[in-house]
């Protein structure tokens, strides 16, 4: 199988690994940190921040996949402290409507580049 890739412009990789890789119906998308984003500015302790620039960063990619928000089925957070959970929440809501995507939302240790949230996305494309 060849794999094709999508990058977005202004998303820098941290690692091999492509931004997004495309499986026919389903496109699947790394994840991505505030800290991903070319000339980002250290957002530490404001996650409300970190996850909007997330979103950013995942839009960028499912338009180079010529794909929307709305084709997004799954989602997952990972955050460094569930105590950010409310903020991050706040934000998320803004970036899709009823009805959402499936979620799921995850404790960890710790992100790179020390990011305090990382989000990651499935998408399927339209019929």
């Amino acid at each position: 199988m060849t794999r094709k890739a999508y990058t977005a412009k202004n998303t820098v990789a941290s690692g091999p690994y492509s931004h997004a890789v495309d499986a026919g119906e389903f496109i699947f998308l790394s994840g991505q940190t505030a800290m991903n984003t070319v000339g980002a500015e250290k957002m530490t302790g404001d996650i409300g921040a970190q996850t909007k620039q997330c979103f950013t960063n995942l839009f960028e990619v499912l338009e180079a996949g010529n794909l929307t928000p709305d084709d997004v089925v799954k989602v997952n957070v990972y955050l460094t402290d569930m105590k950010n959970f409310t903020a991050m929440n706040e934000v998320y809501k803004t970036f899709f409507a009823d009805p959402y995507p499936a979620r799921t939302c995850v404790a960890v240790l710790a992100l790179p580049l020390g990011a305090e949230v990382e989000i990651e996305l499935i998408a399927k494309r339209s019929n």
